[in-house]
């Protein structure tokens, strides 16, 4: 076994790491607003379900040099924005959103994102996205550390939005979806093998 103390780790090392651990995960391609107007697109891969009730959903925003990325700025800012879901229809399209821009350039236009009036938050959703769910921030923790910070931002989910074709019985049928989850480095996944397992006592 590799013994290694976190106190060893750099900031860097740390990424590395836990990236490569904690895997597949999904991923929150977020549309946020900014009081100027300016439309932001970005995916973040440090984001999970937190309650079914209430409907609570957390985004994990690291900051760059000390600074808030735009999506955390943009979020406080007016309270409210958009997770898609990242699938094999549009991964691509994802991932030129992650380019660095100015605050007034636009991702949405650079990759190719079709933008829709979102039906409760001012924020505009993708076309290209199957799966949309409008949120309101509910909560907003700030955590330093000694090399970096992050913004973890706590949304309540307003409104979804599923493709007809999607939708099942109240669920979304996770194979047509076709969601796709990082992994380390520049590695992504496609769904795999696909089991069940009935819980202790069903």
């Amino acid at each position: 076994m590799v013994s290694i103390s976190s106190k060893e780790l750099a900031k860097k090392d740390h990424y590395r790491l836990l990236t490569s651990i904690v895997t597949p995960r999904p991923i929150a391609l977020v549309t946020s607003v900014s009081k100027a107007g300016y439309v932001n697109a970005a995916p973040f891969s440090y984001f999970s379900v937190i309650s079914a009730d209430p409907p609570l959903v957390s985004i994990a925003v690291g900051r760059r040099d000390g600074r808030k990325k735009d999506t955390a700025a943009n979020i406080l800012e007016t309270g409210e924005f958009v997770i898609h879901a990242a699938t094999k229809g549009n991964v691509k399209k994802m991932n030129e959103t992650s380019a660095e821009l100015a605050p007034e350039e636009s991702e949405i236009d650079r990759a190719g994102f079709h933008p829709l009036v979102s039906s409760e938050v001012s924020v505009p959703s993708l076309k290209e996205s199957p799966v949309k769910m409008e949120c309101r921030l509910e909560k907003h923790l700030e955590f330093e550390g000694d090399d970096g910070a992050v913004d973890l931002l706590i949304g309540r989910i307003l409104h979804y939005e599923i493709e007809d074709k999607l939708y099942e019985n109240g669920r979304v049928d996770t194979k047509k979806m076709k969601p796709v989850a990082r992994l380390g480095g520049r590695e992504y996944a496609e769904l795999g093998n696909i089991f069940e397992l009935p819980r202790p006592g069903e």
